[in-house]
């Protein structure tokens, strides 16, 4: 399986020194970002996030947190990836604040397919390596470069 992410993610929704100070604040600037790129109300992304949020952390682990959501209108699901200007305190699995957050929005029918990419999401993020590699991209084309790249040795050379 591939391993990149490129299918879930649209390169207005990456970016690089997210100023958030708290989960409420950086709930509303991934709401700010997606309102635009896929025509949605900003706080109701915002509240889907906090709400799903309140059921318990989405603070993965190694500095990285996987907040997802169910988003009426959203045509497919797709990720925003932020990486924070500071860590902030998350209520993660390992007690590590967080300063890599990748937000799932799924329509509210996605059902299994919603399951499907937070496994691809939750795996890919696990791999200490890749996330080093993130946090040491300098720019926002640099990350998308990186999520969008196969490293799987299967997948886009297979196919041609």
């Amino acid at each position: 399986m591939a391993s990149d992410l490129s299918d879930l993610l649209l390169p207005d929704l990456v970016v690089v020194g997210v100023a958030a100070t708290s989960k409420k604040s950086l709930f509303q600037h991934l709401g700010a970002l997606v309102a635009p790129v896929l025509a949605l109300d900003a706080a109701t992304v915002t509240a889907a996030l906090a709400d799903r949020e309140r059921l318990g952390s989405t603070g993965f682990g190694g500095g990285v947190a996987i907040p997802h959501a169910r988003i009426e209108g959203l045509p497919r699901i797709v990720i925003v990836v932020a990486r924070l200007l500071q860590p902030i305190e998350f209520n993660a699995v390992d007690d590590v604040p967080i300063d890599i957050a990748v937000a799932m929005l799924s329509p509210p029918d996605a059902g299994a397919d919603h399951l499907k990419a937070l496994a691809r999401v939750s795996r890919r993020f696990r791999d200490r390596n890749f996330v080093a590699k993130l946090r040491g991209a300098g720019s926002r084309d640099a990350l998308y470069a990186l999520l969008t790249a196969d490293e799987s040795g299967s997948g886009k050379r297979d196919a041609a």
